[in-house]
């Protein structure tokens, strides 16, 4: 069995049924908007973002879900989606997850009114049926994700990251959508709990982690999906290469930011760039600060008393860190 599908075992009913309700939340009388959108839930990738949701909520409720949940999971996936569609016009990337994007499919005009669509839709969901409080931490999350892009951008002209500023940067791109989803699953079931807090600081902890795996990924021979290397050829700042820059020489600081900044396409500089990384122990710095990142989001559910779902989060947290792609 894989570890997804374990993970997922807990809720698989629930899990189903969100199906149903989140093709339904996407609907249309626009013909091209239902066949975009169609397109879209047929090319799901592995959901866990729905699977935090849920498994938080039944966890910290003792095993009870109600339509707030399935409201929270649908409004995260329906925002997650539109910042997606909207990332690969950003990106002007042609694929995602295997496929073509919508961008690709029906260019950016389109797949910009399609994001916007989807935005509306996810906003919609909760004013809807006045969840107010699920409206509040997922507004908050997309604000923290524009920021944390255009901080990225901001800082990827200078090369200048601190590791403080590299800590904020993916706390808000990657580690706010992932602890939204884990408040939103406590909020759906008790509102104004601290579980609500606790689990938004869980969420987020894995999130750091999982975009410190993600920066490892850059960095090893495995056959992941995307080239090794490719965040170097795109200015960006990993924890890795912090590290390396933070603990060389002037001379080599100065070579190390000239390939980055001028030789970024060069297959050959890319690899020596790659080599002195792991030359300054740079990914086994990476590898200590996620593992303290998982033992701290592992310490906020050891105060949860025992349950399939806490099972199946403890894997979620340990999938993270182990995973290959």
């Amino acid at each position: 069995m894989k570890v997804v599908e374990q993970i997922k075992a807990p809720i698989l009913e629930e899990m189903e049924l969100f199906e149903d309700k989140f093709s339904q939340s996407m609907s249309s009388k626009v013909a091209l908007l239902n066949r975009i959108t169609h397109y879209i839930v047929n090319r799901k990738g592995k959901q866990m973002r729905p699977m935090f949701v849920f498994l938080v909520a039944k966890m910290v409720s003792e095993g009870e879900v109600n339509e707030r949940t399935y409201r929270g999971a649908s409004i995260i996936e329906l925002i997650h989606t539109a910042s997606l569609v909207h990332d690969d016009i950003v990106d002007d990337s042609n694929m995602r997850r295997g496929f073509f994007s919508i961008n690709a499919l029906w260019k950016n005009k389109i797949a910009v009114l399609v994001g916007d669509y989807l935005f509306s839709k996810g906003l919609l969901v909760s004013v809807e049926y006045g969840d107010y409080d699920l409206l509040q931490i997922i507004s908050v999350a997309v604000k923290e994700i524009s920021e944390g892009e255009l901080l990225q951008i901001e800082k990827a002209r200078k090369l200048d990251i601190t590791e403080d500023v590299y800590y904020e940067i993916i706390r808000q791109k990657t580690a706010t959508l992932i602890a939204a989803c884990c408040s939103m699953g406590a909020c759906s079931v008790k509102p104004d709990s601290d579980d609500v807090e606790t689990m938004r600081k869980f969420g987020e902890l894995i999130g750091i982690a999982f975009q410190i795996k993600d920066d490892l990924f850059d960095y090893g021979e495995e056959k992941i999906g995307k080239p090794t290397g490719i965040d170097i050829k795109e200015q960006k700042m990993t924890l890795p290469l912090i590290y390396a820059l933070n603990n060389s020489s002037s001379r080599e600081k100065n070579w190390l930011i000239n390939s980055i900044k001028n030789h970024n396409k060069n297959r050959k500089r890319v690899k020596e760039v790659i080599a002195f990384v792991k030359e300054k122990g740079g990914l086994e710095y990476a590898v200590t600060k996620m593992l303290d990142y998982q033992k701290e989001a592992l310490s906020l559910l050891a105060q949860y008393p025992d349950s399939i779902y806490k099972e199946a989060l403890i894997l979620m947290v340990n999938y993270v860190i182990e995973r290959k792609k």
